[in-house]
Parts: C-alpha cells; structure tokens; sequence
C-alpha cells in the first residue's frame, strides 16, 4: 500500500508539474490602466496602424534577406529568408513576414507627434531605384526612401550587411525651414491574430506548445511577453525606457526591433490593437524630440529579422536571445544547449549530439537513479513486514504509525527515497524537452538514413516504435507490487499510448527519449548486479512483494 502511495504521489507531482509547465505564466494586469499619452492615442487613431493600401513596391536585398518595402509609408511588408528553406529540399526560401489580402506581418516605422509625417496620413516616398542588391566585393548595400514636405525632409535609409539577419534603419530629418519640428520617431511590429490562412500552409511549422506572440525587454525587465490575443483585447500601459527591444515571436523564427540606442534618447515601448480589431502592434518609439530650423537629426534603429540564433541575437542587443524561449526552467535550458552545440561542433551531426548529450545527462544523474532503483528494492523487500503491522494494528492507524516508522528506522530505509531523485531529476528532464524544441538548428537538419529533418516527426515511425519497446522492457525491468487491476491494466497500456504519442513528436525528441530508455535499462542492469552482491535482489523483491 505504502508503495502504492509513492507511485501515486510520482504521477501526481509529474501531472502538476507538466500542467504547471504548459500553463500560461502571462499575468493579467489587474491594476487600473491609466489613459494613454495623447501621442498614443493619435498614433491609434492615424493610418499608421489601418491597413494602407500597397503603393509602389522596391525590393533591397542581400545573401541572406530579401525584403519588400512599400513606398506608400515605407514599411517592410515582406521579408524573406534566402539562406532558410520554406520545406526541405525546394529551392524556395521561408518567409517570415508577408502581406496579403489572408494575412499580415509587417515591420513598420516612421515619425509622429506635433509634425510627425505619419500622423494624419502615410508619407509617400521616392527612390531612386526599384531594385537594390548586395553585388559581389561589397560587404553591404543600402535603399534610401525620400519625402519632403513644408520645408523638411525625411529620408528614411535601410541597410543589409552581408551573412546578418540584422536591417539598420536610419531616419533623417533635415529641418530646412525657418520654424522647428517636434516629432516622435517609432518602429513597430504588426501582425494578424487569425492565423486560417496560414496554418493551411504546411510550411509554416507549428508545434502545440510552442509560444507564438510578442515580447518585449526594457531597462526594468530583462524579458516579458503578452500572446497576440491579448494585445488585441486588453489594454497595456507604456513601459519607459533607455534601452530595450520590441518583438514578435513563433517557432525558430522571431522579428524584432531593437530601440535607438542614442545616449540623448529616452525610448517607450508600446501595444495596442490595429484600428479594425484584427491585429496585433507592439513598438518602441522615442520621445517627443524638438528639431530645430535649418538643423537635421538622425534617428537610429535595428530589426532582427531571421531564425533564433542565439548568440548572433544576443551581439544585436542585450537579452535578444531570450526570445528563445526555454519557459521557466531556462537557466537548466541554456547550459545545455551549449552542450549541444559543443557536441556539434565536434561530430558536425545534430542527431549524434543528441545522442552524446543524453549520455551525458543520463551518466550524471546516474548516482540518483542508483539511490532511486535501491530504496525501490528495500521497499519491496519489506513489504511483507508491512503486511504483517497492517494486520497487526489494523485497529491503531497511531501505532500503526508508530511501529511503521520504527521500522524504517530500523531497517535504514526512506519511504521517500525512490520519490526525491524523480523529483529531482524532474527539472532537467523538462527543460532538456525545450531544449530541443526550442533550437532552430534541429529545423532541416540531417541525422541519418529515413530521418531527414530532426524538427518533424520520424516518416516511418522506427524510433516511436522503438521506444515504446523500451518502454516495455523498462516496465519488465522494474515491477511494481500493485494488485488493483485496473491500475495493472493503466501501466500495461503505457508503452502503447506513449508510441502512438510520440509519433507526433518532432524526430530529435523522440531520439533523446529512445536512447535514455536505452541507457537507463543499461544502467539499471548495472544497479541490479550491485544490489545483488548486497543482498537485495530485485527477483527476490519481486517475489516477496507478490506474496
């Protein structure tokens, strides 16, 4: 019975913990809002945040992106990602953000405020080319958009460097009239909530549990996200900052602006709905900023636009890399994703890292699974004592409280022994779950022969096959006493339901959980020849425990 209590209890704590894990940590702000800045309401209330109709397209582009900017505002409406293919194994590269009549995603940017352009209208600009490309021998290549309106000109400047996902913004106001301007310069992000159109779409890969939203990082807080739903629903106050970044955020891939880090600028970051209630916008914008007559100001900013790299992110700007989001056993994540890519960087094969990086937890965890399988045969082995004090003092649950513990004592065992190192190795398990979940590198990447894309799950089902016989095996390995048959029946099913689980999930996840059912039946072997030289055979736990 006491057993039975134990792996009750184990159930129940791993059940909370994965609820616990998948619930959504957005917390509601329940405090009154106070009104938004008027420079808010009137960038809501501009066509700065309606949809605008397209206006005349150029196109900037370097190896690694190809983006379109609509001259009509000078925004990015599309952006593609030359070096990251939409399905594997077509020459036709993943688009992040896109602008159709199903969908929108676009990167938006310019100046409101007293005589911001944006503010009633979108400004059109001029160019002086339709067509930019990074040529061979050069290192970067840059679109200029003009726009001149009562004395001021605008010039808002887009520049790619070779191999980085990063786009440098640059926005000039050169005053040349005799009065100053007061503005405010903003870059935002703008997307639908709706996603119909796309998840018809098989290559835009979408995972269950995989967040999909936005974030932002200020000087307060280092990481906070709010889903697209809830930006469009609720209202959220403006966060002041110095530095920081705004961005949106779905599986492998994230966009984001990162705020002017200029020393003389404060920034804002912001959220707010579109005006038809349909998209979602989250930006950072500078403060309202006085140029003076026949003076020019230079406003700066960067946009992220490619795969969760983490450490190219994390060059760009400080706590970027967060955007992967490993929930909240991050700080478990981190290390070892940079064991992964360790084990990478020596055998140039993601699925043997895979393989190498489950040694290497299941070897450290081994002296927990060790203390895990013997107090497990202790118990069985005095399960048989336990009957006979049950019997005893089946009239006294306090002295049969009493003579339980004593023998425990006497014995040298913990009823608890065979639950605290689950317990403890609870945590790296989960966060070695998002681990791989969360690493882009797995997207497309090669193991060996059917096994292709590590990111999807296996074609033909041999590793979820295989692992439900572990799986088996496993269960074979470690008997439990439990009589009730219904209970019987559940642990029986497990193997068969885990299978047809795991035949969902993404193939270098299913691989981890193969080769440590693997290496935890090699280790139990091990633990089991141990325990015999000891005296407590598991055969023999067996035995008494059916009796």
């Amino acid at each position: 019975m006491e057993q039975q209590r134990n792996i009750f209890l184990i159930v129940l704590l791993c059940t909370t913990l994965f609820l616990f894990w998948n619930w959504n940590t957005d917390k509601a702000n329940e405090a009154k809002l106070a009104e938004q800045e008027a420079l808010q309401a009137q960038m809501a209330d501009s066509d700065v945040n309606s949809e605008s109709s397209l206006g005349k397209i150029v196109t900037l582009k370097s190896d690694n992106l190809l983006l379109s900017i609509n001259l009509n505002g000078g925004d990015i409406i599309d952006a593609k990602l030359l070096k990251v293919m939409k399905e594997q194994g077509k020459n036709e590269p993943f688009q992040l953000l896109m602008t159709n009549n199903f969908f929108t995603y676009q990167a938006q940017s310019g100046a409101v405020g007293k005589d911001g352009p944006d503010s009633k209208a979108r400004p059109v600009y001029t160019t002086d080319a339709e067509n930019y490309v990074l040529k061979d021998g050069e290192n970067s290549v840059s679109a200029s958009l003009v726009y001149e309106n009562n004395g001021v000109t605008y010039t808002k400047t887009y520049t790619l460097d070779r191999d980085s996902y990063v786009v440098k913004l640059n926005y000039k106001v050169d005053n040349h009239s005799e009065k100053p301007v007061q503005l405010s310069f903003y870059s935002q992000l703008k997307q639908t909530e709706d996603m119909s159109y796309l998840k018809k779409d098989t290559s835009f890969a979408m995972v269950a549990s995989a967040y999909r939203g936005t974030a932002y990082s200020s000087d307060d807080s280092r990481y906070e996200k709010a889903t697209l739903d809830k930006i469009i629903e609720e209202k959220h106050p403006d966060v002041k900052t110095k530095n920081g970044w705004v961005a949106m955020i779905q599986h492998y891939f994230v966009s984001a602006w990162i705020g002017d880090d200029d020393a003389n600028v404060n920034n804002i970051i912001y959220s707010q709905a579109s005006n038809n209630d349909t998209a979602a916008i989250i930006g950072i914008r500078t403060e309202n900023t006085q140029i003076a007559a026949n003076s020019s100001f230079d406003f700066h900013s960067k946009l992220w636009i490619g795969p969760k790299q983490q450490e190219a992110m994390a060059a760009v700007a400080d706590n970027l890399d967060l955007t992967v989001d490993y929930g909240w056993l991050w700080f478990i994540s981190i290390p070892l994703f940079k064991i992964l890519s360790f084990f990478h960087s020596l055998v140039g094969n993601w699925g043997f890292s895979i393989i190498l990086l489950t040694l290497v937890v299941r070897g450290v965890m081994f002296p927990l699974t060790k203390a895990q399988y013997t107090s497990m045969a202790k118990m069985r082995l005095l399960q048989p004592k336990m009957v006979e004090l049950r019997e005893r003092y089946k009239d006294d649950r306090a002295k049969l409280g009493q003579e339980t513990m004593r023998l425990y004592k006497t014995e040298k065992v913990n009823p608890l022994g065979g639950c605290l190192p689950l317990i403890i190795q609870m945590p790296i398990f989960i966060a070695l779950y998002w681990t791989l979940m969360e690493s882009t590198e797995l997207r497309q990447s090669s193991f060996i022969l059917w096994i292709t894309d590590l990111s999807v799950y296996d074609p033909y089902f041999v590793t979820p096959i295989l692992y439900g016989i572990s799986m088996f095996f496993l269960q074979k390995m470690s008997p439990t006493p439990i009589t009730d048959p219904i209970q019987k029946k559940v642990f029986m099913a497990m193997p068969f339901v885990f299978t047809f689980m795991f035949c969902t999930f993404p193939a270098g996840l299913t691989l981890y959980w193969l080769v440590s059912n693997c290496f935890t039946i090699f280790q139990q072997v091990i633990i089991f020849r141990s325990l015999e030289k000891r005296g407590l055979s598991m055969k023999k736990a067996k035995t008494e425990a059916s009796k």
